[in-house]
């Protein structure tokens, strides 16, 4: 039931931070025309973390863009790789998303060493659960313009007033739409 709208807001999120969607919808509110180049979706690097139903969803929508996709599991399999191996992974992701269950394995599983991996402006979309990647960690990155984010579901949630993510350029939120 929930797989092909959390896919949809998915990939909602990864085009409206690919075509640089917050800035656009500021410069409207701000009656203000500047036009600026953003990376977009065709032919990008997406790590897709998590490949059961949701995961099998976003892939169908990200085919037609023509990325490069790399599958990551818990363990590995014919064309996925194994959550172990993301160390080596992550530096060529351009876009990292996340589909996977919360557990004692996944909590955290995006922290600071992962981010740092990732190349410099590289999107990290949450579509899961919130724990599953260090919040303060993903701040620190998001602030320093290391990583962008792109978030249907947080750590806290909601999101407290006043939280830099809330007004962080590179953050993109939307309050736990997927499902």
């Amino acid at each position: 039931v929930h797989e092909a709208p959390t896919a949809e807001l998915a990939l909602t999120l990864i085009l409206a931070s690919q075509r640089g969607w917050p800035a656009v919808g500021a410069n409207q509110a701000a009656e203000r025309w500047e036009r600026q180049a953003y990376p977009g979706l065709i032919g990008r690097r997406v790590l897709l973390i998590g490949v059961g139903g949701i995961g099998r969803e976003i892939e169908k929508r990200l085919a037609p863009f023509g990325v490069t996709l790399t599958r990551v599991a818990r363990t590995a399999r014919d064309g996925v790789h194994a959550i172990a191996e993301l160390p080596k992974l992550a530096p060529d992701a351009d876009i990292l998303v996340l589909a996977v269950p919360l557990s004692d394995e996944t909590l955290h599983l995006v922290d600071g060493e992962l981010l740092d991996l990732l190349p410099r402006g590289a999107l990290v979309v949450n579509v899961s659960r919130g724990p599953i990647v260090d919040t303060d960690a993903l701040v620190e990155r998001v602030r320093s313009g290391a990583v962008r984010s792109a978030l249907d579901v947080v750590d806290p949630e909601p999101l407290p007033a006043g939280h830099p993510l809330w007004s962080l350029p590179g953050s993109l939120l939307s309050p736990h739409l997927g499902g």
